[in-house]
């Protein structure tokens, strides 16, 4: 049986062979890149600085890591143990404190979310703090799970078919947002992040109200789950291979006649090799 220490590895080992896929299929991480990790105090956000730690010391170009945390002002917020965590880590930080929290509050229609208004707060201040620093790149925790809820909320309440992409640049053009962790699974993340035993820090805003749509989507995928085991890799492989000319979308219809162009999967394949970071964990 497996000691506790073989148990890290074999998950540090699971999850970066994964990420690794990701960064290399999608050119995530570029020599000379400044990459700002934006670390929530979530099990994801750990994880991925974590992660990304560990490549970096073993990647064959340099690149920079600097963790930034957004300190919200939230009530009986206490950031301590992340910032202890931060210092015993050993990689450059960063603590921005705004009072993004009651301007949430305000924000909020009663009966509604929190997570547009405190998003697009967060978002706004995650960039002025990129710049200031010199990062051209902004890394978030988005994993497989987060990516499917939304195609799914999108479907069901929006009616259109979008997802999580793994890199996309700024409105702005000032930087490019990366989600390294964007194929890899919620569960194996969580084992990972117990097993580390990371000082998460509970959110106030968004983990605090119930019934949210997300959750609901979450639960559905389980249920699913129950009937078909690998639904969620299933349904990840068919993000990585769309068909657009068999979609019903009429701005597609000038291109039916190349099919044969079209019709190729959305990024590399597992077994390409791309001539990025070869460090496989």
């Amino acid at each position: 049986m497996k000691n506790k220490s073989e148990d890290i590895e074999t998950l540090r080992r699971k999850l970066t062979r994964r990420m690794m896929r990701t960064i290399k299929g999608f050119k995530l991480i570029e020599p000379g890149d400044k990459i700002m990790v934006g670390v929530s105090g979530g099990k994801d956000s750990y994880t991925m600085l974590d992660l990304l730690c560990s490549v970096q010391k073993r990647s064959p170009f340099k690149f920079e890591l600097v963790a930034v945390h957004l300190d919200q002002n939230q009530p009986g917020y206490d950031g301590r143990p992340l910032e202890s965590w931060l210092e015993d880590f050993n990689c450059p930080y960063e603590i921005v404190r705004k009072d993004t929290y009651s301007v949430v509050l305000e924000l909020t229609k009663p009966g509604g979310t929190f997570c547009a208004p405190c998003s697009r707060l967060r978002r706004g201040i995650l960039y002025t703090t990129a710049e200031r620093l010199g990062c051209n790149k902004i890394a978030l925790g988005h994993h497989r799970d987060d990516t499917l809820e939304t195609v799914m909320m999108n479907m069901f309440f929006s009616g259109k078919l979008q997802a999580m992409p793994p890199v996309y640049t700024t409105d702005d053009g000032r930087f490019k947002v990366i989600r390294p962790l964007i194929e890899c699974a919620e569960a194996d993340i969580q084992d990972y992040a117990q097993e580390r035993a990371f000082p998460i820090l509970p959110c106030n805003l968004c983990g605090s109200q119930a019934g949210l749509q997300r959750v609901k989507m979450g639960h559905l995928l389980d249920q699913l789950e129950e009937q078909i085991p690998n639904v969620r890799d299933v349904m990840l492989a068919s993000l990585k291979n769309v068909r657009p000319t068999h979609l019903l979308d009429p701005t597609l219809s000038s291109s039916r006649e190349k099919t044969n162009d079209l019709d190729v999967q959305a990024c590399t394949s597992e077994t390409e090799t791309v001539p990025l970071l070869s460090i496989e964990g």
